[in-house]
């Protein structure tokens, strides 16, 4: 996955609680194997009875085209566990949400895939919601993962917390497997060792055309 630093942009206003995965991304609705992910982002709510899209829908709205930074609710992403939620993120250009609290499956599948999760206290975030919304996607945000930092038009510098752990991955654009490997020197010095002192835990019975066959 790519590495996240940091990001600036406008920043979309969807101030809404309780957001599940099925209202980001509705792909069973979708029959293709491989749907335009830009179209099912919000796909339902995007668009009106006839299926057409909804010109007051703030995710309409030309001056959030580009927008990198969602910012929303409580409990943002619960539901399904479906990554493609936050695929449809990526594919939009979001690399960033800001929210008061953003459900764990969800929140885990945006450090799986390089997209930055904050989540910040009421108070500071009733501040930060009023600046997003003064803004309206006419001056932009920045995130800055290095300093763990959003600033912006309307007020002072807000600082974020993110596990060193969390921080690192997205840093590094390390996924699970990424993360293992970079212990792979202390994995190859255990298996040398595991075969040298336990070499009975090196046999494995298989099935070879028929007959059982040990190998080490």
């Amino acid at each position: 996955m790519q590495p996240f630093i940091s990001v600036s942009g406008a920043a979309i206003p969807l101030l809404e609680d309780d957001v599940n995965t099925d209202q980001i991304a509705p792909i069973p609705t979708k029959r293709s194997l491989k749907p335009d992910l830009r179209d099912v982002f919000f796909h339902r709510a995007r668009r009106l009875a006839d299926d057409t899209l909804d010109p007051a829908h703030v995710l309409n709205q030309p001056r959030f085209a580009a927008a990198s930074i969602f910012v929303t609710g409580r409990n943002f992403g619960c539901g399904s566990s479906r990554e493609g939620a936050v695929w449809t993120m990526l594919a939009v250009g979001i690399v960033c949400i800001v929210a008061r609290s953003i459900a764990d499956l969800y929140r885990e599948n945006c450090l799986q895939n390089g997209v930055l999760p904050v989540e910040l206290p009421d108070d500071v975030m009733d501040d930060f919601e009023k600046r997003v919304l003064a803004a309206d996607g006419g001056e932009p945000f920045t995130i800055d993962l290095r300093t763990q930092t959003i600033s912006g038009p309307g007020g002072p510098d807000i600082r974020f917390e993110i596990s060193e752990a969390d921080r690192t991955r997205l840093l590094e654009g390390l996924d699970d497997i990424g993360m293992s490997l970079r212990h792979e020197q202390a994995i190859s010095d255990w298996e040398a060792r595991m075969r040298a002192n336990s070499p009975w835990l090196q046999k494995a019975v298989r099935q070879n055309s028929g007959s059982t066959e040990t190998v080490s």
